[in-house]
């Protein structure tokens, strides 16, 4: 009987979403986040799961730290994002394991098998209500976590897709190759890859200085046979933004890395759109 209930609660759920990298430290966080607002944005109903046990941002991110979660008898009722989209019809909400600790300077230090239960808990008992999408911020790698994120969701439904996140160095290209062999193995369609930190944009001319190097992602995405949804600028507001919780696709619409944010936010909800050139 448990088990049927939530599984209707996951079925009231349209799509569900894997943001995926094989590499830390390459903004998956930062994607997922603007992503979900993106979507809210653009009038969806959002539920964005941080699942990195060990290193949940996104409270910090979207200005939730010091939140609680409250428990109902649907399951635990996940945090609502205040006014992240102007237009009144989307809306976002939250839950993460950051909202669960007492101290947010505690480590997490689990076996597999404990971390394998609270994902269980967090796909399955967390009430989301009817959503147009469910983002799901997954952990770095293709370790133990990211088997029990998709074995448990395999129980009461098939993710809708992934998007594999990289940075253009040829480490984390090399890295990120290995999530694409995960997801076919795994046979999770990938919605495609977003090339993170492309360059530094200027904020008084907006020209892109490639401080690290170039394409690595496109490359990546010819290479695997996949969309290539495109590249993100390191932006001094979009740091800042993500330091203090502030919606930074809500309150600089027009910065070019609010504009490619909203573009992969396009492609998401309309796969057939075309490809940025």
């Amino acid at each position: 009987m448990e088990q049927d209930e939530n599984r209707q609660i996951l079925q009231s759920v349209d799509k569900v979403v894997l943001i995926l990298s094989g590499k830390g430290g390459v903004g998956k966080s930062t994607v997922a986040v603007q992503l979900a607002l993106s979507l809210a944005a653009a009038g969806k109903k959002v539920g964005l799961l941080d699942i990195d046990l060990c290193g949940p941002s996104v409270p910090r991110m979207l200005g939730l730290r010091g939140c609680n979660v409250l428990q109902s008898e649907e399951g635990w009722q996940p945090v609502e994002v205040p006014d992240c989209c102007s237009n009144g019809s989307g809306k976002l909400v939250v839950m993460s394991i950051g909202f669960l600790a007492k101290n947010e300077d505690d480590a997490v230090i689990w076996r597999g098998p404990k971390k394998h239960a609270m994902i269980n808990q967090f796909i399955t008992d967390v009430s989301w209500g009817q959503l147009d999408y469910l983002v799901i911020d997954t952990p770095p790698g293709t370790s133990d976590e990211h088997i029990s994120i998709v074995e448990t969701l395999r129980s009461y439904r098939n993710p809708d897709g992934a998007i594999l996140v990289t940075t253009p160095q040829a480490v984390a290209v090399a890295d990120v190759r290995r999530e694409v062999t995960f997801c076919r193995k795994a046979n999770i369609p990938i919605l495609g890859i977003v090339e993170n930190m492309c360059g530094y944009s200027c904020p008084h001319c907006a020209e892109c200085t490639h401080i690290f190097s170039k394409g690595g992602g496109r490359a990546l995405a010819q290479y695997s046979g996949v969309p290539f949804l495109g590249e993100i600028p390191i932006e001094p507001q979009l740091t800042r933004c993500l330091e203090t919780g502030i919606n930074f696709v809500g309150q600089y619409k027009e910065s070019i890395a609010a504009q490619r944010f909203k573009g992969i936010a396009s492609q998401v909800l309309d796969p057939k759109s075309s490809a940025p050139s």
